[in-house]
């Protein structure tokens, strides 16, 4: 019988990649301002929803730094992989940015290289998770479902 070995997906990979290029490999190391020094991105926290713009990283004063952090993730995608202005783009094609995006900052703002350095029983993955990458709940909920294949341990 053959055994299936999981395997990183490209943009796993590439998260990886750009983190090791920056000597960030364990979680008290992701700074959303330290990252954003390091690109030449200017980042501000103003009273309106995140967004990226014309170089800038708008971050949200109003929601926790959990959600800055997972903001920034999602706005750090529009600035590093996508182009065009989405206000004049096919709305298929801003969905598609917008999805890719959430999938980005789930992965980037929870990399898998620094999870599979971690043992974590079942019952306290999520709040470890959260706890550890700084990041809520919910989001570290979601980013278990969408496919960390790392073996969760019982904890019986």
């Amino acid at each position: 019988m053959k055994t299936i070995v999981p395997h990183n997906t490209h943009l796993e990979d590439w998260i990886e990649a750009f983190y090791k290029e920056m000597k960030i490999s364990n979680p008290h190391e992701l700074d959303l301002l330290d990252i954003s020094h390091r690109l030449g991105l200017k980042v501000e926290f103003l009273n309106i929803g995140s967004r990226y713009y014309d170089g800038v990283i708008i971050l949200d004063n109003r929601i926790s730094p959990q959600e800055q952090w997972q903001d920034f993730g999602h706005e750090l995608c529009h600035a590093l992989r996508h182009e065009g202005n989405q206000l004049t783009m096919s709305p298929l094609f801003a969905e598609l940015q917008e999805m890719q995006a959430k999938i980005f900052a789930y992965k980037f703002c929870v990399p898998l290289f620094m999870l599979k350095r971690l043992n974590y029983l079942k019952t306290k993955a999520i709040s470890e998770i959260a706890t550890l990458f700084n990041v809520t709940n919910e989001f570290a909920h979601e980013r278990i479902n969408i496919g960390i294949n790392l073996p969760l341990h019982n904890d019986t």
